[in-house]
């Protein structure tokens, strides 16, 4: 009999494991004590005793995060066998956090080769509907961090500069500024400057709009929240504008928030920023001010963003998230949240614990 032992033996653990087995309708699996068994060896996984796994085995292993809503062992089974060439499972943590609804599982597991494996956990993840985090040392939640996050399309589920163009009228010539930009065409300052270039002689009135209709992404409000419960600082580093960002700040309670200054003349934008662009080293030379100013060491700090433009802010950082991102982004982050809230991000930090 294969046997994976649990290596939290906490209540609400074993709980969820209870109902796991008996609601999932498994029968492969059962429970027994704190050792889930089956008949048959998961593909990849190691045949383990019902002895405990020492902390000093479990800290030269890593940590692969699994979670999504209505997560079950079926998924486990299949997201083991799917990697079986890449990671080899010694165990099984479920990982619950207060203040965050459901609950995920931590695989700790033995790399078998890194070759593809960022393509193998993406492949997966996309085909089995979860979320796969293969992490190895996160920031700690039991002392000060900081959490610096993109704004548009990572705080807010728009994109700003979209919503103006849209109300000003010249939402196709902004567009067609954006998709230059994605072929190489125009860096971001010269994007940035183009596209507000077409909103000269706009209302500022409709920059009043857009705010009052600014949608936050899911999760993100109970992730600020958890985490400054921990003394952690929460801020936004944009390549957006101010107008938008000082008022989440408030809202959100945050920290900081650094952006973009539009300039405005006689309550019309003049189609100019005013002051530096908030550009991609910017925004990690911000991570590295604001760690400084608070006394947060390097490795209690993450970055989260879903644009190249933050690539260099989350390399900057001891744990880049890339957030609802593209491909390309993903495989450059050390973690994606694919389509999960962001205090999802919870998860990825209570298995830091063990």
């Amino acid at each position: 009999m294969f046997e994976i032992k649990i290596t939290d033996k906490d209540l609400l653990s074993h709980l969820y494991l209870i109902d796991l087995v008996s609601l999932q309708g498994l029968n492969a699996f059962t429970l027994t004590g704190d050792t889930l068994c089956s008949d048959k060896t998961l593909v990849g996984a190691k045949a383990s005793t019902s002895e405990a796994i020492s902390t000093a085995v479990h800290s030269k292993l890593k940590k692969l995060v699994i979670f999504t809503e209505g997560l079950h062992l079926q998924q486990l089974t299949l997201v083991t066998q799917a990697l079986a060439e890449h990671v080899q499972l010694v165990s099984f943590r479920v990982l619950k956090v207060e203040g965050v609804n459901g609950f995920a599982i931590c695989a700790y597991v033995e790399l078998i080769t890194e070759e593809n494996l960022n393509q193998q956990l993406e492949k997966v993840a996309t085909r089995f509907s979860v979320e796969l985090c293969l992490v190895d040392k996160t920031p700690s939640l039991a002392e000060p961090g900081l959490l610096l996050m993109d704004m548009d399309s990572t705080v807010i589920a728009v994109e700003c500069i979209d919503e103006i163009a849209e109300l000003a009228g010249v939402g196709e010539q902004v567009s067609a500024v954006t998709a230059q930009a994605m072929l190489g065409k125009l860096d971001f300052v010269q994007s940035l400057r183009t596209r507000v270039a077409c909103l000269a002689g706009a209302d500022e009135s409709i920059l009043h709009q857009v705010r009052e209709a600014l949608p936050l992404m899911p999760g993100v409000a109970n992730l600020v929240q958890l985490l400054k419960s921990y003394d952690w600082k929460v801020a936004i580093a944009s390549g957006g504008f101010s107008y938008f960002a000082d008022y989440l700040q408030d809202r959100l309670n945050l920290d900081a928030a650094v952006a973009n200054d539009l300039e405005i003349q006689n309550k019309k934008l003049t189609g100019k920023v005013q002051g530096g662009i908030v550009d991609a080293n910017v925004k990690a030379q911000t991570l590295t001010k604001l760690a400084n100013q608070w006394s947060i060491p390097p490795h209690q700090t993450i970055a989260m963003g879903d644009g190249a433009n933050d690539l260099v802010m989350m390399n900057a950082a001891a744990l880049g998230v890339a957030l609802h991102a593209k491909p390309i982004v993903r495989q450059q982050a050390d973690i994606a949240i694919r389509n999960g809230g962001l205090d999802t991000l919870m998860w990825v930090l209570e298995a830091g614990k063990v």
